[in-house]
């Protein structure tokens, strides 16, 4: 009788037995102890399990953020915390992608030296290790320091595979050290770098190494150099990118050559249309740079027309594009069309805060408008630069807003608004130049107002009264150190650096001459040569009168005699010097002011001597 299996049982399994798989070790011992584990809590694990590797993202993001602020020594302290954390066994430490960034804010604070440290504690035996990131960042801090010789080392070892890390020599890695030799202007040495590892920076041929040369010329003194590496990418077969036409555009501007900007501009569309390449099309850095040439030459007519252009494509304007529009408006004299761009910004600026004006701006105009004497304008524009702007305002440009202010007020012939003005500005600044703009306007104020409505005053000495007698001021004729008229300057030529006049004498002891350290121009001819007669004035002279001829006579001493008879006459032998005047003894009266004044202030004595005592000297 033949049984028959039911449907619902599984099919009995193959002959065959398959074998179990055989457990790891860790997985053997997990089912040991459960199985053999008591019922209750269980054991807390063991210490001497390892640990994940930390999570240093936050620690090298906090690095790039303190870099940008350039707080190298937090960067430096919150390192070393992270180490000891990862010594004491709670978290932290670092790797190479920290140390990276380590290194790079070395370099961008100027530490050249702690890079150079940093490196070679990375690389040594209880370091991290150092990769092709790391020595391109120290070839570049070395390039910035100007240490061209150790750079060099540092390639030859990559090149002779004998660094450590095992870095492969790749154009990116030199690229670094040639943008930095760039940077400082030497083409010597990175056309001498280009030469020494051509074979290695042409690798892919791309333009990026000739857009660096360019960029190189831009610094030197001859930028249309940038034209021959533009040969030379065509000579490669290579095709120009954008930023290679905006570095020869560039080139040309600053070189005064327009025609030939433009005409490379209309290059740069006309093969963007025929390889219907819209990456080659002109952007707002190739129409800025233009503008900036055009305003330099003040056409008005190009300016428009490269306005339009700009407008009618497909070109983002930013601020940056429309600042230049503006200030080429400026330099073309054209207030009404610098207007209307400010003017658009302004509208915009409603919608896209990324627009808005920076101060620059508005002293832009505001100068276009003092010059012209709306002071309305330059007021209004004053009072809306600290709302409306963008950016920090300095405090340049809040005395600049100031002075322009007051220069439109004495352009627009309202002298009591400059004159409060000036008085204001004055009250706030320690010193001004005459030769500077507020100087200027101080000058025409002073001229209009009349000196005795001045709100400027002349510095007074307290120990000196232009009344007294010059012999009361005078130095001793021997404290004065003369010297032998026949001395060959070479010989005390370190005499001038001290003294800006020096008196001279004869076997006698007469005064027959000074000489100026501005007249020594001959090392191997006697002083006497070189010295002026002297100028002689009788004891008794005023120091007021003694100044004037000091002044008008253009000279930096007088020799005061006995005689009366020898005023602002020729020296004689009759009348022996009894001493000198010289206007240090004003710069010096103006040191003992000063010290005397600080001395008020405290109140306190000099050591060894008590205030009567002091008073009485």
């Amino acid at each position: 009788m033949m049984l028959m299996r039911p449907r619902f049982l599984s099919p009995s399994p193959p002959s065959s037995r398959r074998e179990p798989r055989p457990r790891t070790l860790s997985e053997a011992s997990r089912v040991s102890s459960s199985s053999a584990r008591p019922p209750g809590p269980g054991p807390r694990p063991s210490s001497n399990k390892q640990r994940p590797p930390p999570n240093l993202r936050r620690l090298t993001a906090r690095i790039v953020d303190l870099t940008r602020r350039r707080q190298l020594a937090q960067i430096m302290a919150e390192v070393e915390a992270s180490k000891r954390r990862a010594r004491s066994g709670r978290g932290g430490g670092v790797n190479i992608i920290v140390m990276n960034a380590v290194l790079e804010a070395c370099v961008s604070c100027g530490d050249v030296d702690l890079a150079v440290q940093l490196f070679d504690e990375m690389r040594g035996p209880m370091g991290c290790g150092v990769d092709g990131v790391s020595y391109g960042i120290l070839l570049k801090g070395l390039g910035i320091a100007r240490r061209i010789d150790e750079a060099f080392e540092i390639l030859e070892s990559v090149e002779k595979d004998t660094s450590d890390g095992s870095p492969r020599l790749s154009p990116h890695l030199i690229c670094g050290f040639l943008n930095a030799l760039i940077e400082a202007g030497d083409m010597r040495r990175a056309n001498a770098l280009v030469a020494r590892f051509r074979q290695v920076l042409y690798e892919g041929q791309s333009v990026l190494l000739y857009n660096l040369l360019m960029k190189g010329y831009m610094k030197s003194n001859f930028p249309l150099g940038a034209l021959t590496v533009k040969d030379e990418i065509l000579r490669q077969g290579l095709k120009p990118d954008r930023l290679t036409y905006n570095t020869i555009i560039f080139a040309c501007v600053k070189s005064a050559q327009i025609e030939k900007a433009f005409q490379f501009l209309e290059d740069m569309k006309d093969e963007a249309k025929r390889d219907d390449n819209p990456e080659l099309l002109p952007d707002a850095v190739t129409y800025t740079t233009l503008l900036k040439g055009l305003g330099n030459s003040q056409d008005l007519y190009s300016v428009l027309k490269i306005v339009v252009e700009m407008k009618s494509s497909l070109v983002s304007i930013d601020r940056t594009a429309y600042t230049a529009m503006a200030d080429a408006f400026l330099a073309c004299g054209s207030i009404d069309g610098a207007l209307c761009i400010f003017g658009e910004i302004i509208k915009q600026a409603g919608d896209n805060k990324d627009l808005r004006a920076k101060p620059h701006l508005y002293l832009s105009i505001m100068r276009a408008f003092a010059t012209i004497g709306d002071f309305d304008m330059v007021r209004r524009l004053k009072e809306r630069m600290w709302p409306d702007s963008v950016g920090s305002i300095s405090r340049s440009v809040k005395q600049e807003a100031d002075e322009l202010l007051m220069e439109a007020a004495i352009n627009n012939n309202q002298v009591d608004v400059a004159r409060r003005l000036l008085r204001r500005i004055v009250n706030g600044k320690e010193h001004f130049s005459w030769r500077s703009r507020v100087g200027l306007v101080a000058l025409k104020i002073e001229t209009l107002s009349g000196f005795t409505n001045s709100p400027l005053r002349p510095h007074v000495f307290p120990q000196i009264l232009l009344n007294d007698p010059v012999e009361k001021y005078m130095i001793p004729f021997r404290e004065s150190q003369p010297l032998g008229a026949d001395l060959i300057l070479e010989n005390v030529a370190m005499r001038f650096l001290k003294d800006s006049a020096v008196p001279l004498v004869n076997d006698w002891g007469s005064c027959v001459g000074i000489v100026h350290s501005r007249d020594c121009t001959k090392m191997d001819s006697p002083l006497l040569s070189m010295a002026r007669p002297p100028l002689c004035v009788p004891c008794s002279t005023s120091l007021e009168h003694v100044i004037d001829l000091l002044l008008r006579e253009k000279c930096e001493m007088v020799v005061v005699v006995k005689s009366g008879n020898m005023y602002e006459g020729s020296y004689t032998s009759s009348s022996r010097p009894l001493g000198v005047f010289s206007l240090g003894i004003l710069s010096e009266a103006t040191t003992n002011t000063a010290n005397t004044h600080d001395e008020r202030v405290s109140g306190a004595a000099p050591p060894g001597k008590d205030p009567e005592a002091r008073g009485r000297g």
